[in-house]
């Protein structure tokens, strides 16, 4: 037998295994998140110092709260989406988004940003520039711009360089929902997921991160936690 055979054959296998892991691969990608709760429900108004905390079981109800920032323009339209979804992750645990003009005991906050980088932080900053934009909801690159505006209005300088190659975008997303109990406007539950890759805004990983975020509801443990989500391609 010639010598090489054998070799060409472990090859041949080796490469045949590789297709089909990455064939059964190719179906879901992965959204990992970072993932931090906060869980006040002793908060609530009436409820005494030392009181054990009753934490709500489902089923609950509640209605969206926005900020003024969150009412206008292409941002109201952003957010009329980011709350669907977020209406569809509540649904999973329990909770019921109230109908119109019905009351409710809770009000929900959502809001998510992105940042978009012309590649990742690691890559060499000599293949283009480097620089960002912070943008409400799904959020949109400045490129070009060798500044940031944030979306608190802050302007930070960064370096720009001459695009020396085609750019691979990496994206940084952070999302927040908040609870708050609707009588009194005090916070009752926090939750945070972050998540950065070059996966394009979609509805499947904004869906992802909120899932995420609503790990554990509504009695989360404590600290910085790895939430990963599977999405469809």
């Amino acid at each position: 037998m010639n010598v090489t055979q054998p070799i060409r054959i472990l090859k041949a296998l080796g490469l045949a295994i590789a297709l089909v892991v990455l064939s059964g691969c190719a179906s879901v990608y992965l959204v990992d998140n970072q993932v931090q709760s906060f869980a006040r429900w002793a908060d609530q108004p009436g409820v005494k110092p030392g009181t054990p905390v009753t934490i709500p079981q489902a089923p609950q109800i509640y209605r969206f709260d926005r900020l003024p920032s969150q009412r206008e323009g292409k941002v109201a339209a952003g957010q009329d989406e980011l709350e669907n979804l977020a209406t569809l992750a509540l649904a999973k645990v329990g909770w019921t988004r109230a109908a119109a003009g019905t009351s409710s005991p809770w009000t929900v906050q959502v809001d998510a940003s992105t940042l978009r980088l012309p590649r990742a932080p690691w890559e060499s900053p000599y293949n283009g520039y480097w620089g960002g934009y912070w943008g409400p909801g799904f959020g949109y690159g400045m490129p070009g711009r060798d500044y940031v505006v944030t979306g608190r209005g802050q302007v930070i300088w960064m370096p720009m360089y001459p695009p020396m190659m085609m750019e691979s975008p990496y994206y940084k997303r952070e999302l927040a929902l908040v609870i708050r109990h609707a009588a009194s406007g005090k916070v009752v539950y926090e939750t945070r997921a972050a998540h950065d890759g070059r996966w394009n805004s979609t509805n499947g990983l904004w869906s992802a991160m909120l899932d995420a975020a609503l790990r554990d509801f509504p009695a989360p443990p404590e600290g910085l936690r790895q939430v990963n989500i599977e999405v469809p391609r």
